[in-house]
This record gives structure tokens, sequence and C-alpha cells, in this order.
């Protein structure tokens, strides 16, 4: 959306990454779901505590900064993850993974979108990305009222994916920043999309939370040490609520 010159931007970003694809023509039956996780951070937090603890974290590992950290690369290491062969140095590195997000100053806001059912409930389903986009919006708004931000600009960082993936995002955010949500009114958002590359320390927090969500929902009575570690940064009611709050399961 548009805000006017004089709209002063907000204490807060918000980081946006995904876990699953979010197409419907062939869903994967081992992970058959598409989750969008929302990290929200107070500026001031981000820059004096959770960028310098990702960067300390790196040095240990790698010896430098300059290395992106993915899920998916830790699952399934790579030449740059190749030390984790070795059970002691993976276990000594999920400790500090998990050291890294359970210290990091975040809330989040997690929208689970179980494929199946979505495609089989409706005739022509939308895309799942853009109505995770809309019910992590909405609940990020409603956090950030709550919080005396409501009139202040707040930026939505996402990762770029491919010209007609990013065009596609794009229309999805503005429409429902325009007012096309739940709460029919218009969203002081701001989307920026970087790429990988870019070495976001929000977007890898993002990407290390949204898989243990995931797996959560798909198997609950599972062990899931991740994800007891994530549950704690869910937004909650003033009961201790997530669910509806900071986990919305689709449908």
């Amino acid at each position: 959306m548009s805000m006017p010159a004089s709209a002063s931007f907000s204490d807060y970003l918000i980081f946006v990454d995904e876990s699953g694809d979010h197409g419907l023509a062939r869903v994967d039956p081992g992970y058959p779901i598409f989750v969008l996780a929302f990290c929200l951070f107070a500026k001031s937090d981000y820059v004096e505590r959770t960028g310098p603890a990702l960067q300390r974290l790196k040095f240990r590992f790698w010896g430098h900064d300059e290395q992106v950290l993915h899920e998916h690369e830790i699952r399934k290491p790579n030449k740059s993850y190749c030390f984790l062969f070795d059970p002691a140095k993976r276990a000594e590195f999920m400790d500090a993974i998990n050291r890294l997000v359970d210290e990091a100053p975040f809330q989040l806001v997690a929208v689970v979108i179980r494929k199946l059912e979505f495609a089989q409930q409706y005739a022509l389903p939308a895309n799942p990305y853009g109505i995770a986009l809309e019910f992590g919006l909405e609940r990020i708004y409603r956090e950030l009222s709550s919080r005396g931000q409501a009139d202040k600009l707040t930026h939505v960082i996402v990762e770029k994916r491919g010209e007609k993936e990013d065009a596609q995002l794009e229309l999805a955010f503005r429409r429902i920043c325009d007012g096309a949500n739940a709460l029919n009114k218009q969203l002081p958002f701001e989307l920026v999309m970087i790429p990988k590359a870019a070495n976001s320390t929000g977007l890898q927090v993002a990407d290390l939370v949204a898989r243990p969500v995931g797996i959560k929902v798909l198997r609950p009575t599972q062990p899931n040490r991740a994800y007891d570690i994530v549950a704690k940064k869910l937004r909650r009611s003033s009961s201790g609520e997530t669910k509806g709050w900071g986990l919305k399961v689709f449908p």
C-alpha cells in the first residue's frame, strides 16, 4: 500500500520464509503442506542481539560470516556443510543453532496450509501462498497494533524466488494491504524482496523455524526438539492460546 510521505517507520521488521512448495498440481505425500513463517523483530533487538549472535555462530563453524544458513542444507549437507557428517560436530552445531533460535528475541506467526484438504474444499482453490500471506499479515497487524505501531510503516522482507513468482507475490501482497483482508482495512506494510545471497539474518531465522512447525502439524506425537524451542516464540492470546493467534492451520 502507499503510505503518506509523513508516515514514520515502525520499530519492527517482519521476515517471511516458507517450508514446502505452494503448488497443488503434484502434492508430496511425505510433506503435503505449505508453511509460511512470519518472524517479528524489534529493530533494536535485531541489530544489537540477533545479528551479532548469528555472526558469532558463523565465525565459530566456518571462520567467516558470508555463509547463508539454510535448513535444507543442514538436513542434507552439501560441500559447505561437510563438517556435519562428523556426528560430534553435527551435535555441537545443532546445539548452537537451537540456542541461537531459543535466545533470539522475536515473535512468530506461522500459517500451515494442508494442501490436499485445501484443494478438495475449493472448486477453484486460490494459491496457498496468497492465502497464507493474508492470514499471517492480519495477525501480524493485530500484534503491531497492540504495540502502538498501527499507523507506522513496517517493512516485510521476503526472499526472491523468480520473476513470475515475485510478480504474483507482489500482486497478492498489494491486494491484501489495500483492504482485501478479514479486517477490511488498509495495512501499513511495504514489501521488500531480496536475493538469498543478501545473507539476511532475519530470513535465515525464518528459514530455520518454518519446517519444525510443519513437522509438528504433520506428526504431532513425534519428538520434535526444534519445535519445542520454536513454540515459545508463537504469538499467544492473553490466556496463552496459540491456536488462531500464532499458529493458523487451514483448512
